[in-house]
């Protein structure tokens, strides 16, 4: 997949309930609960998927375009 085209899932923290539903459905492996406080999206392992978007009982998660500049690369 092209930079241009990757999309990650973003998790605002600090309206994160610390579930761990979406630890548990993520076929990536790309999600943590950091401390126990919020969960955490490794966006270089995520593929966009959305199973934790559609998992999560908050609804908070959010699947969006990865921009470039984020990505480190031109």
């Amino acid at each position: 997949m092209s930079v241009a085209n990757k999309k990650a899932a973003r998790v605002p923290k600090y309206d994160c309930v610390s579930c761990g539903a979406c630890v548990k459905v993520c076929p990536m492996g790309a999600i943590a609960v950091y401390r126990g406080v919020y969960a955490f999206v490794d966006r270089e392992r995520c593929v966009g998927c959305g199973r934790c978007a559609a998992e999560c009982p908050a609804g908070i998660i959010v699947v969006e375009a990865v921009e470039a500049a984020e990505e480190g690369k031109p």
